[in-house]
């Protein structure tokens, strides 16, 4: 069996919502019950599971075995994903491993959060000694400094980040499981005008921490036939890369991990940036998603802001950008947010976007980003390309 043969044959996502008072369990068995009910399936083929760590259960290293029992599934592969908004893509690319290797034959890839409700996290390692006592308590400063950092190398033009935020919330407002608050529509007056909180970023460069997940189910093409499932995506390519430049103690917090594996993804996938159809970046901040348009070819390093300029983003355009809203305006799911802007992915692929429909797509290009540690870039970067 190759890696060709395996699909996504379904998804589901529940309605991001803030402080919504429920569990990551709760919110999982309403994605589990939204896809078994989009797809038709027996619940009792799944035999594979991918759980995404909550930060929400954090404190539970036994959380994937609570959620088996939770839903009542009895896997008999299982995996818990703890590279943060990478463990959506990176749990289909485990579950595609372990059908090919016959762990299992349908694997359900789970990501399920409720951080605004209750935060068990703690992430620990240098943060309480060098990290917080000077007041750089979180991603909103760890992003400020690499906002600064990206200012002093290259030309950074805030009205290519107010773009970035304005086209989302265009997309969001198209959406109905974005978050409520975020339903009204967002000007570059309105972006330029918004708090900084960590200079230069401001409040509308960044994410709101919300409840909600996503759910996928991952098998050979076969087994969509066999079981009747007409729609499948298949993952082209997908790369990782963990701790970016991690031999050096000073390194420059603008190389990213991207930048790395970009060449690999396209050539796993036989294929360049102009053949992207859609573009689906993690967007925890605007600056992130710029960084990723040059470090993905689409254009060269330090002039993501004149082609973000230059070129229409929305969801009609030539390069169609996190067409439900990404994070930024639907909100941000937790460590379940990897799997939003995977779902927006296969939805568009599926050929129901509906309003915000792209027209005709072949492929998207879908990444994610798993945490930030202090004075250096992001912890693990993940690409995954899809075809229709």
């Amino acid at each position: 069996m190759s890696t060709g043969d395996i699909v996504i044959a379904g998804y589901s996502e529940t309605p991001v919502v803030f402080r919504s008072g429920r569990s990551a369990y709760d919110f999982a068995g309403e994605a589990l019950a939204a896809l078994i009910e989009s797809t038709g399936i027996d619940k009792d083929i799944i035999d594979g599971m991918s759980v995404t760590v909550p930060l929400s259960e954090a404190s539970n290293p036994f959380f994937a075995v609570y959620m088996a029992d939770a839903l009542g599934i009895s896997p008999t592969w299982l995996n818990y994903g703890g590279i943060g908004g990478c463990s959506a893509t990176g749990g289909v690319a485990r579950a595609m491993s372990a059908i090919r290797d016959g762990y299992c034959e349908v694997a359900l890839v789970l990501s399920a959060d409720a951080p605004s409700t209750s935060w068990r996290a703690n992430y620990g390692a240098f943060r309480g000694e060098f990290q917080d006592p000077v007041g750089v308590q979180g991603p909103p400063a760890m992003f400020g400094l690499l906002m600064n950092r990206y200012a002093y190398q290259y030309d950074l033009k805030e009205e290519a980040l107010a773009k970035i935020a304005t086209v989302q919330r265009e997309h969001a407002l198209l959406n109905d499981n974005a978050l409520e608050k975020f339903k009204k529509p967002m000007t570059k007056e309105d972006y330029l005008s918004s708090r900084v909180v960590a200079d230069p970023l401001r409040m509308l460069d960044s994410v709101m921490f919300c409840d909600g997940a996503n759910a996928f189910l991952v098998m050979t093409q076969a087994r969509a036939n066999q079981i009747g499932l007409k729609k499948t995506v298949r993952p082209a390519a997908y790369a990782e890369l963990t701790n970016v430049n991690g031999n050096q103690s000073c390194p420059d917090i603008t190389e990213t991990g991207f930048a790395r594996i970009a060449p690999k993804v396209f050539a796993k996938a036989g294929l360049k940036p102009s053949d992207i159809s859609m573009f689906q970046p993690y967007d925890d901040f605007t600056i992130a998603v710029l960084m990723q348009f040059e470090d993905f070819g689409f254009c060269e390093r330090g002039e993501g802001s004149d082609f973000i300029l230059a070129n229409d983003i929305s969801y009609q355009g030539n390069i169609p950008l996190n067409t439900g809203g990404g994070q930024i305006s639907a909100g941000q799911p937790g460590l379940a947010s990897g799997g939003l802007n995977l779902a927006e992915a296969v939805r568009q692929l599926f050929g129901e976007g509906g309003k915000r429909q792209v027209k005709a797509p072949k492929t998207a290009l879908v990444t994610g980003i798993g945490v930030i540690p202090y004075g250096r870039n992001w912890g693990t970067s993940a690409a995954m390309i899809l075809e229709a």
